[in-house]
């Protein structure tokens, strides 16, 4: 059979190619997913070849719609020979959004694989060398390339290996996004974007349409990411140059205005519904530095999977990309996350680099992806997180001190005693610096040994949360006050602990419980979100706020009497 497809190979109008079809591979896409043979003609797909962002051009048989381009056949092709998703499967993932639409975005964890977004000019990507091993793959799907504008190389590259992660390939210099008015209409084989961030910086993914109604358009024919139900901006889109090439052929593509809402993202394809506004995380972060202060505007995906890594790549970006950037930077930290329905999630913190470790950039936004993962890692509901607001102080040197001894000038203590610990902090290369921290002895603590530990906030929140932590996920709003309890960095703490058994159930502490409580408990732990630890805090007290970043623990013994 002969036929037509079409695409846009340069600005907004699709363009024609003839289609001669070769045959049906059967189950070449999964069980029971068939997939045409096809070979394109025409002067420019001969030219061209099967590009990155030609997925979902429309393929015409007798005049009907028989699928989308979709697959691409084996490296360094002297045809344009490609692999066509059929309709009839495309249109089941109509079938599948008819439910009504919810507030929640669902988060799969479907097998991905990481050759479904790839990116031109990237051969060596991690995630292509994983996906090659053992085996050869002559039928994959092509490339819809992920573009980053207003990314930095260093960004990109530090980031790539988690993105990868997700089956996603970072691509930077074929494209960019703007919210530009293209009076266009769209139309089957015209270009279509898919948003992950907007704003200050860019990611967008490009493929091409396959169908449309008045309310929804099917595109792409394979997945983007096969997350399932999504919610992101579907955006119009220009292409400005199709770039042949024998091993990366791909389209230079501009986004455009929004006009709806991707909310589907399978097998065979993705769904989207004309005039829907996507539920995005509005972001502004002000960096206030020596000369000016600098702030961005800018929305990420509500994603389990992304989010979190969108979080750090865009923080660290715009950390990296201000003059006052350096490997000895400083950061003083306070932010809020916005959680519908919760109290806000509250961030105040400092970071500076370590020898021989990362930069205080990178561990600024390590810390806030570990909170946007635990915020979103419940097995009881999705956030709807409302807003981030970040602020960074910069201090153009590295404030950082370790922990070097601690002391205190008893032995013996009795109940209800105040004592005071002495501790000596050693900043990056200066002088040292003696801390004195009262701290009380409660009248309730039992006689015997009383270990003292003096530390920095991380190993406090390891200490009583951490290891007993592992492997238990809480609820939101269990999740949430933890987060809030958690200890700053730029503090000395003094804490006292008790040999006697301590439970946690969820974020509630109970020290210094009887044996036979303990023993009643202990048998619930099948049954209740409950852990047990061999000793108790029986009370805390920390320095004020210093001007270091704080490392070290240091344990004293003392005998109440």
């Amino acid at each position: 059979m002969h036929g037509v497809a079409y695409t846009v190979f340069e600005g907004t109008k699709p363009e024609a190619m003839d289609v001669e079809v070769l045959g049906i591979l059967q189950n070449a896409n999964g069980p029971k997913g068939d997939v045409i043979l096809i070979r394109l003609g025409g002067a420019k797909a001969i030219y061209t070849g099967v590009v990155a962002g030609m997925s979902g051009s429309p393929v015409y048989l007798n005049g009907k719609l028989a699928g989308a381009v979709a697959f691409r056949i084996g490296e360094f092709s002297k045809e344009p020979i490609a692999g066509v998703t059929p309709i009839a499967e495309m249109l089941e993932i109509s079938a599948l959004d008819r439910s009504p639409a919810s507030g929640s975005i669902e988060a799969h964890s479907a097998v991905r694989s990481p050759s479904k977004t790839a990116s031109p000019g990237i051969a060596n990507s991690p995630a292509r060398d994983s996906a090659s091993q053992g085996f050869t793959n002559y039928l994959k799907p092509i490339e819809t390339p992920l573009v980053f504008n207003g990314f930095s190389e260093d960004t990109v590259q530090r980031f790539s290996s988690q993105f990868a992660a997700a089956g996603i390939v970072p691509v930077m210099g074929a494209g960019s996004a703007s919210n530009a008015k293209q009076p266009e209409p769209m139309e089957p084989g015209s270009a279509v974007s898919a948003i992950l961030v907007r704003g200050d910086m860019n990611i967008a993914a490009t493929c091409t349409v396959t169908y449309m109604d008045a309310q929804h358009l099917l595109a792409c024919g394979h997945p983007l990411m096969q997350f399932g139900a999504v919610d992101l901006p579907m955006t119009k889109a220009t292409v400005l140059a199709t770039l042949p090439s024998p091993l990366n052929a791909f389209k230079i593509v501009n986004t455009t205005e929004t006009v709806g809402s991707f909310v589907q993202d399978r097998h065979n394809g993705i769904l989207g519904e004309f005039g829907k506004k996507p539920e995005m995380i509005p972001v502004t972060l002000t960096i206030h530095g020596e000369s000016a202060d600098k702030q961005f505007h800018y929305e990420i995906l509500n994603n389990a999977h992304l989010s979190p890594v969108a979080m750090m790549a865009t923080v660290f970006n715009a950390l990296h990309g201000v003059n006052e950037y350096g490997e000895e930077t400083t950061y003083r930290m306070n932010g809020s996350i916005s959680v519908e329905g919760y109290p806000a999630v509250t961030m105040q913190d400092m970071f500076a680099a370590v020898d021989g470790g990362q930069p205080g950039a990178m561990l600024a936004a390590a810390a806030l992806g570990e909170r946007f993962s635990r915020i979103f890692d419940n097995p009881y509901s999705m956030p709807a997180i409302h807003g981030v607001q970040l602020d960074y102080d910069i201090v153009r040197e590295r404030r950082w001190a370790r922990l070097e001894s601690a002391r205190t000038d008893i032995t013996e203590a009795r109940p209800g005693d105040d004592i005071t610990i002495e501790a000596m902090l050693r900043p990056y290369r200066g002088e040292g610096v003696v801390q004195h921290i009262p701290i009380h002895i409660p009248t309730s603590t039992s006689k015997g040994q009383l270990r003292i530990l003096v530390s920095d906030g991380d190993t406090l929140d390891h200490l009583s949360r951490g290891s007993a932590l592992l492997g238990r996920r809480l609820d939101l709003a269990a999740t949430i006050a933890a987060l809030n309890k958690e200890h700053v960095n730029n503090r000395v703490y003094v804490s006292l602990l008790e040999a006697d058994p301590e439970a946690m159930i969820a974020d509630k502490v109970m020290p210094t419980l009887p044996l036979s409580i303990m023993n009643v408990m202990d048998g619930m732990r099948g049954t209740q979100d409950m852990v047990v630890s061999n000793e108790s805090s029986v009370n805390e007290a920390a320095t004020v706020p210093l001007d270091y970043v704080v490392a070290g623990a240091q344990v004293l013994t003392i005998t109440v009497k």
